[in-house]
């Protein structure tokens, strides 16, 4: 029963947080939908692509977390500071480079396959993304430290009133309200640049004069750039970036394929994404508390404490996804009305919703599991059975079901469920053959 506690505690202000995101995509995607269907078409492949780039930087961040969250298990304050400034820097310098791989991505958006109607559109919101990334590399590393050290709610504090600031500038500069000029979806993307500036910054600030983060603030400017802790940290952030990165990028090549059907499936498309992340968002939110615990424990040697709180992280995960799927069911037409007056949207979008409740139990089930590898620090073998799962098996089946089959946008829906339930059993499976192998070799010592 601790364990449920222990992860509800830290998942709850992850989730809060993560929540007020997904509630400036669905304000977002609301008011960019009113505006007009071809900003919400355009709005959706911009999103599309950087969900990949901000799910790599994610990603990236993610192995500072077990690191951080073991070092501070063992009361090594001295240690949690080296492994954060060392962390900066490789972030950053990984922030650098997806920059520069969006500016080739731009400078190529013609070949994409897109309406050349939308491309006006596109490549200014493309702009404001592109400049966004270092902020949100920072913002992640400080966060993972935060999450880390078991201090939670700052990070909560921070996005919620950074995505309050979005909405609100979001009104202002998509429509040209109170004096400002009306930007349509640039507006959107120029607010959302602003919101990201104002997060990092507000952390850094945080973290520089608050006295919480005293004994970790002295390490992190006393400690020196290491090779040593540089390596190890990249050895467990490269496959966890990788592995999240596969994972969004069959998602995104899917999406980039329902743009070859049409702008209809496109905005639909995108409504259905902001819908559907709700539920990954609060998935991801008590994965992360678990693979905190997970990583604690396993800074103690508590092998049996390892299972115990992947056991009860599942079960909370489990039932989020049922929560989610039922909402769904009860409440998809009336959620997807909000975004959208397009009856054609409209109708496409509910058309949708059952295959989206179909991938939601293997979203959980995966999203449990590699967490777990990860606070395990068993994140090579991620990799391998990321590509299988998704580049190798789940993209042939979305376009053999979408388009060899003429399936339209709901075949590719409903493979989704393919590459994510092989996901969900393979990280299951190497999760626990891994533990066992840490258990006997602990025992043997």
């Amino acid at each position: 029963m601790s364990f449920y506690k222990s992860i509800f505690k830290l998942g709850v202000p992850i989730m809060v947080g993560q929540v007020g995101i997904i509630v400036v995509g669905f304000v977002d995607t609301m008011m960019v939908g009113r505006y007009t269907t071809d900003s919400l078409a355009a709005a959706s492949f911009v999103n599309t692509v950087f969900a990949l780039i901000n799910m790599l930087c994610l990603g990236f961040s993610y192995g500072l977390t077990p690191i951080i969250a073991s070092f501070f298990a063992q009361g090594n304050a001295a240690k949690v500071g080296e492994a954060l400034k060392n962390g900066i820097i490789l972030n950053l310098l990984f922030a650098v480079f997806l920059t520069v791989v969006s500016v080739v991505l731009y400078l190529n958006l013609e070949y994409l396959g897109q309406p050349e109607s939308l491309l006006p559109l596109i490549k200014p919101y493309f702009i404001t993304m592109i400049i966004s990334i270092i902020f949100v590399s920072l913002f992640n590393v400080l966060r993972q430290f935060s999450d880390g050290i078991s201090h939670v709610s700052i990070t909560m504090w921070i996005l919620l009133i950074g995505n309050c600031l979005n909405i609100i500038f979001n009104y202002f500069l998509i429509f040209g309200k109170c004096g400002f000029p009306e930007m349509g979806l640039l507006g959107a993307g120029i607010s959302t640049l602003g919101s990201r500036i104002f997060m990092a910054a507000t952390f850094v600030f945080i973290f520089l004069t608050i006295k919480r983060y005293d004994k970790f603030r002295t390490a992190t400017l006393k400690a020196t750039f290491n090779k040593s802790v540089t390596s190890s940290i990249f050895r467990t952030s490269w496959p966890v970036a990788l592995q999240m990165g596969l994972e969004t990028g069959f998602f995104t090549i899917s999406g980039i394929m329902i743009g070859w059907i049409g702008a209809v499936p496109m905005a639909s498309h995108q409504i259905m994404v902001i819908i559907g992340m709700l539920g990954f968002i609060i998935y991801y939110s008590f994965a992360a508390s678990m693979t905190i615990i997970i990583s604690q424990n396993l800074g103690m040697k508590d092998y049996e404490g390892v299972k115990a709180a992947t056991r009860c992280g599942y079960h909370i995960i489990l039932m989020f996804a049922i929560l989610a799927s039922l909402t769904f069911i009860f409440f998809g037409e009336q959620i997807i009305g909000i975004f959208t007056t397009d009856k054609r949207v409209i109708a496409t979008c509910i058309t949708l919703i059952v295959p989206l409740i179909l991938y939601q139990l293997g979203d959980a089930t995966q999203i449990t599991y590699s967490n777990a590898m990860r606070g395990i620090c068993y994140v090579v073998p991620m990799t391998y059975i990321a590509f299988t799962s998704y580049i190798v098996i789940g993209l042939p089946a979305t376009y053999i079901i979408g388009f060899t089959l003429n399936g339209g946008i709901v075949g590719i829906y409903l493979s989704f469920s393919i590459g994510l339930f092989l996901a969900a059993l393979l990280y299951s499976k190497y999760f626990y053959r891994r533990l066992k192998a840490i258990s006997n070799k602990s025992i043997l010592k």
